[in-house]
């Protein structure tokens, strides 16, 4: 039989495979192997001496390290079935970073392939570990399924200085980064957690999806992936918090997500009535429901101030503000200085208008106890729609009326149908974004962008969809 296979960097080739299924051989487990891919005396073989940590019994920092990664296979090995081996080819690299960010690792398939026996999905990319399972056989033989790399610098200075990699296996990483998490993260993407398809251009690999795209929809168009043109894939790789997963393993476990989807809701006028999307304050109270509701003025900038909201407010923005609640544009001072002037100036609530392009809105840190309002940030592009409207208000109103709050009928990290978000932003983010959960997800999850220090290391709810998903796609 016929089988097409493409390599991780696109190439393509043709390999003939003869493939010999017995029924019932399926295991009750999958076996992870992971190949070590490091040179002698460097990462996974680093002598460098080391005291045993969190359960890790090893004596030499190589040792540590190989033993995380064989604890993470056999987690991900005992969520998982498959009576081929899964080969993951493993090593630590010195990848970018500075001394504030950081690549920590990456993860992929090293191959994909299409129209196999056993493919659940005719012209589908499957990635390898995926198909050799399907297939039942070692599509590839001898060649391995999976691509795991992480960062070897981490810690050193000049990459995160003095934030180290913890290599315990009981989870009390501390400050420190988990690399069991991190590396249980990497292996989902090789795993099948990952498009193929380019979020750029929208460009699918040799005109065939990959069989994650066929779980993702756009709400806007509503369309799923393969059904839309390239153009219509790239916009929808930027489309926030508007494309979800639509499996039905993930759909039924979405109610372990926190409820209470924080917003911004505009009552009046018509012309605005929605509600936007927000980003949560470190400081001042939570968010609440029914949340905090007021008219909306906009703070004006002040003869001889440094920035909008950053100086004590004149008679004219008190005037304005008391008792409402204050639309202040973002930048020059930090977002506590903003809402603790207008806090004194008697509002009930701000919200930060965005000074650049791009969404969802980011949060807003920083720390001031002696705040005692609610506050919310909001994209550029919302904004302007919302001073748009207020560009006929008096001095002291506007006839606009807003609540800052939560939603307790919504699940945060869902749609309004329970589906969860991926995610999306606008402009793109650096890294594989659309191969993740969009990182409004409360609890913070195991594939969001970014790792949360609370994680845990499941892979399965109520602490995590991770699993689901790839059960979604086939596993």
């Amino acid at each position: 039989m016929l089988v097409q296979r493409v390599s991780a960097s696109g190439r393509v080739a043709v390999v003939l495979t003869l493939l010999l299924i017995v029924p019932g051989l399926a295991a009750a487990q999958a076996t992870i192997v992971i190949q070590n891919f490091d040179g002698a005396g460097e990462g996974l073989n680093d002598p460098t001496p080391v005291a045993p940590v969190g359960g890790n019994p090893g004596t030499t920092l190589g040792e540590q390290r190989r033993n995380v990664l064989e604890h993470v296979a056999g987690i991900w090995g005992a969520n998982l079935t498959s009576s081929v081996p899964v080969v993951a080819r493993a090593s630590f690299d010195a990848l970018s970073c500075s001394a504030t960010s950081a690549t920590f690792g990456s993860g992929g398939p090293v191959y994909i392939f299409r129209d196999f026996a056993g493919a659940p999905l005719a012209s589908t990319w499957y990635p390898s570990a995926l198909a050799d399972k399907l297939a039942g056989t070692e599509l590839n033989p001898g060649e391995p399924d999976i691509n795991l790399r992480m960062n070897v610098n981490i810690g050193q200075p000049g990459c995160l200085t003095g934030t180290f990699w913890y290599l315990g296996l009981d989870g009390n990483h501390g400050t420190q980064l988990d690399l069991v998490a991190y590396a249980l993260h990497y292996l989902a993407h090789g795993l099948g957690f990952q498009t193929t398809t380019n979020r750029a251009t929208g460009a699918q690999t040799g005109g065939y999806p990959n069989v994650f795209d066929h779980f993702v929809l756009d709400t806007t168009t509503g369309k799923s992936w393969p059904e839309m043109t390239d153009a219509e894939r790239a916009a929808s790789a930027v489309n926030p918090r508007r494309v979800v997963w639509t499996g039905a393993n993930v759909t039924a476990s979405t109610g372990m997500l926190a409820a209470g989807r924080p917003q911004l809701k505009v009552a009046a006028p018509a012309s605005v009535a929605a509600g936007y999307m927000v980003g949560e304050a470190t400081f001042g109270p939570p968010l609440s429901a029914p949340g905090v509701t007021g008219e909306v003025m906009p703070v004006v900038p002040q003869l001889g101030g440094i920035g909008p909201g950053c100086d004590p407010f004149n008679a004219v923005n008190q005037a304005a503000v008391n008792g409402k609640v204050a639309l202040i544009d973002r930048g020059i001072c930090q977002f506590t200085i903003k809402v603790k002037n207008a806090q004194i100036a008697g509002a009930i609530g701000v919200i930060i208008a965005d000074n650049v392009a791009g969404s969802p809105p980011g949060g807003m840190g920083g720390s001031d106890a002696t705040i005692t309002i609610p506050s919310v940030r909001i994209t550029q592009s919302d904004a302007n729609l919302l001073k748009y409207a207020l560009r006929t208000r008096s001095r002291t109103h506007s006839g606009m009326f807003a609540t800052i709050g939560i939603d307790l009928t919504r699940r945060r990290g869902a749609d309004d149908l329970g589906r969860i978000l991926l995610y999306t932003p606008n402009p793109v983010a650096a890294d594989d974004a659309i191969a993740h959960f969009d990182t409004s997800a409360l609890p913070n999850l195991l594939m969001e962008p970014a790792l949360g220090a609370d994680l845990t290391q499941s892979l399965v709810p109520p602490l995590d969809l991770t699993l689901p998903l790839l059960r979604d796609i086939g596993w």
